[in-house]
């Protein structure tokens, strides 16, 4: 009889080290699904996401992993509405993604309270990892310090001396007007002025008649997506750049580009952290991203790469831990873990939350020099890992020790 028994205990430990075995993690995309933003972050969002499942579970088939997306129609009620539901109700551990600073400033604070973990790709605002951070949120492709220090400095120093911004009248433009604005004084430089305009304008003509009066040598559009288009075709139609002054697109994507068109975008300078046709390993990887589900005329932005790349860290960190119900754990484990991707190589995570890789200062190609469909940039300069990005310490994030 004892022989039975122990038959018996042993098919039980058996049956529950199966059941442990098979680890299930649920990943929520929340994104702008179909406006101003929806090139940068949107579907091709979604697409990237599943290449990043897909490469993780090739190593990992033992790992279920589950896609939900969601549409936050750019209002921080209605993204904290969606991820205190997902967060609570539906199970998800991770929400990623997030393009608008004034969403994800939100939902940082939500994944805080319910101690979940949120990788943010698409919002911009250094103040993530500056005194916003916490310890569930990781900050993964660019920012608004990266993007001023990048495009700024570099407009700055090629006598670009007197700026007047345009910016977008929310978390993001005004993070991004403030950290530009403090390299162009930094530098020797001086704003002249400003003016604020509403998300998703469809009319610069009043707000560009202001930079224009203005005389700076650089107008800054501290603002991004439908906005940044929109408000440089209206430039071109005012003929600012064949006046004299330059335009400094702040935050342009490779979207954006191609919604522009090279014979409008030529000689814009810009800063990016990943470039579709940089390399082999990322043109090869945008041929899968349109296979995916991407639309096949598009092309994937840095925003795309960021959430490919953090996803399979975030899946990397949660198997090591067998566990993604502690976010603060998972985090933590990220910031532990050395990252290595195909798309951004090797890095690191700051205890602040910031990713850590290089930037690139690219400018536009003429319509002449450019050999195939998104062969957009001229790369300029590398901007190497460590000067990417604002220094540990000055960014006041109460996560880090004096």
């Amino acid at each position: 009889m004892k022989y039975f028994i122990s038959l018996a205990a042993l098919a039980a430990t058996l049956a529950c080290g199966s059941a442990q075995a098979e680890q299930t993690v649920k990943i929520g995309v929340l994104s702008d699904m179909s406006s101003l933003y929806a090139d940068i972050g949107g579907p091709g969002s979604v697409a990237a996401a599943k290449l990043a499942v897909a490469d993780f579970q090739k190593d990992h088939p033992d790992v279920k992993v589950e896609l939900i997306s969601g549409d936050h129609q750019n209002k921080p009620d209605i993204g904290t509405g969606i991820a205190n539901k997902w967060y609570d109700t539906e199970g998800v551990d991770l929400v990623i993604d997030v393009p608008n600073s004034g969403v994800a400033l939100a939902v940082s604070q939500v994944a805080s309270q319910k101690n979940k973990v949120f990788i943010v790709s698409g919002a911009a605002a250094s103040d993530l990892t500056g005194p916003k951070c916490n310890a569930n949120t990781v900050h993964w492709t660019y920012d608004t310090w990266m993007l001023a220090n990048g495009t700024g400095k570099a407009m700055v120093k090629t006598g670009g001396d007197t700026w007047f911004f345009l910016t977008a009248d929310y978390a993001f433009g005004h993070a991004l007007e403030r950290d530009t604005a403090d390299v162009v004084e930094k530098n020797g430089g001086k704003v002249l002025g400003k003016v604020r305009h509403p998300l998703n304008t469809n009319d610069f003509s009043s707000f560009l008649l202001q930079a224009q009066t203005s005389k700076a040598k650089v107008i800054g559009l501290a603002n991004a997506g439908g906005d940044t288009i929109n408000s440089i075709k209206a430039a071109s139609e005012f003929g600012i750049v064949s006046g004299g002054q330059k335009l400094a697109g702040l935050l342009v994507f490779s979207s954006d580009v191609a919604a522009l068109g090279l014979q409008t975008a030529q000689g814009l300078s810009l800063t990016e952290t990943w470039y579709w046709d940089a390399n082999d390993t990322n043109r090869a990887w945008t041929k899968r991203w349109h296979a995916s589900g991407a639309a096949a005329n598009k092309f994937p932005t840095m925003i795309h790469a960021g959430v490919y790349a953090g996803i399979l860290h975030y899946l990397k960190a949660v198997t090591a831990l067998k566990q993604s119900a502690d976010g603060k754990a998972v985090v933590a484990k990220m910031k532990e873990m050395p990252t290595d991707d195909p798309l951004f190589g090797k890095g690191t995570i700051r205890a602040d939350g910031r990713k850590i890789h290089p930037a690139y200062l690219f400018e536009v190609k003429k319509p002449s020099e450019s050999k195939y469909p998104g062969d957009f940039y001229h790369l300029k300069a590398t901007i190497p890992a460590e000067e990417a990005f604002r220094p540990l310490k000055e960014g006041n994030c109460p996560l880090v020790g004096s």
